[in-house]
């Protein structure tokens, strides 16, 4: 792995605090706020192997973890889409 893709996977691990890899050498950071009223707001950012930047959005869930919200910002910030729950 070259340097600067070391430093840029090093300030990633910074700043998100948790982490997978995925298939093709990429990774997907996340990074997870809490509500005071128990919703819950999260930051995913998907990167090649070369630690660029391939896709970034938001997750919003309810305060029963259910996901409610996404906004994906990048590459196209695409706004906030609401995520239909299937009711019995």
């Amino acid at each position: 792995m070259g340097e600067e893709i070391e430093k840029k996977r090093a300030r990633n691990e910074k700043k998100f605090s948790y982490w997978e890899e995925l298939e093709g050498g990429g990774r997907k950071y996340w990074h997870e706020v809490v509500g005071k009223f128990g919703f819950r707001a999260r930051y995913v950012k998907e990167v090649d192997k070369g630690e660029e930047t391939i896709k970034f959005y938001q997750e919003i869930y309810d305060n029963k973890g259910n996901l409610v919200e996404v906004h994906e910002k990048f590459p196209t910030d695409l706004g906030h889409r609401r995520i239909k729950n299937k009711r019995k």
